[in-house]
């Protein structure tokens, strides 16, 4: 797990605001409501909306909601707010296993299928927590800068 992120236990998941859609059961449906709210938010406030910043949550959102497929049992939520100057997109499963990152290559040094999609969360998430259900399962929340920043 990335050691700048946390994990917790809570007794409730987090209170990102639902995106008001039936829940998406594949990435592409949950890229539409990441794209959906933050276009919404930027005619909203009259301000340019980052193509590059996102595409960055369009990616995240994708791969959270893939992660949740291929390793948690399913989505069973997904959550998605714009919030200050970046969107939060929340999504749960059935898994309480945590997310980890794997070596590109195996003991062998033959490339490994897969295990980069947790590393680029991390890697474009400035906040990523990972919260145990009370019901069992986990909640994974990623809040992704609206705006890029130039190094």
């Amino acid at each position: 797990m990335c050691e700048e992120h946390r994990t917790e236990s809570a007794l409730e998941p987090t209170a990102a605001h639902r995106c008001g859609q039936p829940r998406p059961c594949k990435p592409a449906e949950a890229r539409r409501v990441v794209e959906r709210a933050v276009t919404e938010r930027c005619r909203a406030t009259h301000t340019p909306c980052d193509a590059e910043a996102l595409s960055d949550a369009l990616l995240v959102a994708s791969e959270l909601t893939t992660n949740a497929i291929l390793h948690g049992g399913g989505i069973t939520d997904f959550q998605v707010d714009v919030v200050g100057r970046g969107v939060r997109v929340s999504v749960s499963d059935r898994s309480d296993e945590l997310p980890v990152s794997i070596a590109p290559v195996d003991e062998r040094g033959r490339r490994r299928v897969g295990g980069r999609g947790w590393p680029i969360v991390c890697r474009l998430a400035h906040d990523v927590r990972v919260t145990g259900l009370p019901a069992g399962g986990k909640c994974i929340t990623a809040v992704v800068p609206l705006s890029v920043r130039v190094s």
